[in-house]
């Protein structure tokens, strides 16, 4: 599946996959009742989501002034910072120190900005050995295939498919087991920290005050990409800073209870800047991309600034009933979910993305999970009426609309229609259910029951009852 194909196509081929469904079910049921139950525990989640958004908005509308805070410190600790306006200039920014280095093996923990920019790819045209540290990462890498969930990379692979492709890359006999497969991954990848010339790490956040990069990890892999290689290279996008410390509080719980329903992430690194004299550890040189690709034209809209708040926990995808049905994939884009279908149109730009915004039933369940409030059912909305107002919409639904104007705007012309509808309908209703493949209601009929028009409208009913109770 690509992003050049419908997000109905990728549909289609993804619900029938019952293994994917079952385990996208199991995994977001699990993780979002996992939340439920630490935040019950925790108390007062509503007033850390309105701090959380507070925080988020300030930096946001001031991002310029923690930006170039953030930059003079890290220059001041004596890390390299390159701002890159596009994809295209974080990549050359890397191919430089790439080529500078004579790096010949790149260990990287997880980060979806490097998936973003297809660091790996790029890495891999220039004879340059990536890999990744995180488990799921490392498994669908293994895979040739893109994450499918931002917190759970491989959350669409079997077991048997995992011993598969760890036997393939090791040459070893393994079981299915947890333990045998973990201790197979641990084994691999010990060597390759142990020889990479570089280590990249993304970031989940960059703090201002003190040019700090803080990492949260469940597997300890960031420490060591960060700190055994001789270079570190920082991948970040450029809304991914707080002001201060204290605000990292917020969030270090906001994130681990959002993802992953964790009371505590297991490893909350703060790396600020390279190695220093005395220093037992940390690499000799660090260097931070900060990333605009799209997300400096979101400042100042009024629809869609507050998409630059999201974390990245991922917590819309565990309660999005559409994901939960396709799974990451039919996305066709780095970023799933309610996030990605409103994020991917707007850093993308052009048509590759611009049917995502369908692939949501408007529920506002994302709302709700959201950790800092982003309103994505709205922006959802808004990105459907600026494709409209751009295309002109479809020549069928232009005509759908019309003629549920026109039906609607005069109370005779409704019943008139609910009459015939009445009519029409009998040779397809049975048990009050229309069950048939109609028409343009195939897509509803297909995979659920289409109720029947009743043998009153309410306003039958009651016009009905009001002349009984005069006759009486």
């Amino acid at each position: 599946m690509t992003a050049h194909s419908s997000v109905r196509h990728r549909a289609k081929v993804a619900l029938r996959d019952d293994f994917l469904r079952g385990a996208v079910h199991f995994t977001t049921d699990r993780l979002r009742n996992r939340k439920q139950a630490v935040t019950e525990d925790f108390g007062h989640w509503e007033t850390w989501r309105d701090r959380g958004e507070a925080i988020r908005r300030h930096t946001i509308e001031n991002l310029d002034h923690y930006l170039a805070q953030f930059a003079d410190n890290l220059e001041r600790l004596g890390a390299h910072v390159h701002f890159c306006a596009d994809a295209r200039e974080a990549l050359d920014a890397v191919a430089q120190i790439v080529r500078a280095k004579a790096a010949r093996r790149v260990v990287k923990s997880k980060s979806m900005v490097t998936e973003e920019v297809h660091l790996n790819h790029h890495l891999e045209q220039l004879g340059v050995e990536v890999i990744e540290t995180d488990l799921g990462e490392y498994i669908v890498q293994l895979a040739r295939e893109t994450p499918s969930h931002i917190i759970i990379p491989a959350i669409h692979k079997t077991r048997e498919q995992i011993k598969a492709l760890f036997e393939a890359d090791g040459g070893e006999n393994l079981t299915t087991e947890t333990r045998d497969l973990v201790a197979f991954a641990r084994r691999r990848l010990r060597e390759m920290y142990l020889t990479a010339d570089i280590g990249i790490t993304g970031c989940n956040f960059g703090i201002a005050e003190t040019g700090s990069i803080a990492l949260f990890t469940n597997e300890g892999n960031a420490d060591l990409v960060a700190n055994l290689p001789k270079t570190h290279i920082v991948f970040m996008g450029m809304e991914r800073i707080l002001p201060t410390l204290d605000d990292l509080e917020v969030f270090a719980h906001l994130l681990p209870k959002s993802a992953t329903g964790q009371n505590t992430i297991t490893y909350l690194s703060l790396i600020t800047g390279p190695r220093r004299a005395g220093d037992g550890d940390g690499p000799e040189e660090m260097h931070v991309v900060i990333l605009d690709n799209g997300r400096s034209r979101q400042l100042g809209d009024p629809d869609f600034q507050a998409v630059l708040h999201c974390i990245r926990c991922g917590a819309c995808l565990n309660v999005c009933p559409v994901y939960r049905q396709i799974g990451g994939h039919a996305y066709g884009s780095v970023y799933p979910g309610p996030i990605g279908a409103v994020l991917s149109p707007l850093l993308e730009g052009g048509e590759a993305y611009q049917d995502l915004p369908y692939a949501s039933s408007l529920c506002g369940a994302c709302y709700e999970a959201c950790p800092v409030k982003i309103p994505l059912h709205d922006m959802l909305v808004k990105e459907r009426q600026r494709f409209v107002a751009k295309t002109g919409g479809k020549t069928g639904e232009k005509a759908a609309f019309a003629a549920y104007r026109v039906t609607f705007a005069d109370h005779r012309r409704y019943l008139g229609a609910i009459r015939l509808a009445r009519r029409l309908q009998g040779g397809f209703a049975k048990g009050g259910v229309i069950r048939a493949k109609i028409g343009p209601l195939a897509g509803w009929t297909d995979r659920r029951d289409f109720p029947a028009l009743g043998s009153q409208t309410f306003r039958e009913w009651w016009m009905a009852r009001k002349r009984g109770t005069r006759r009486g």
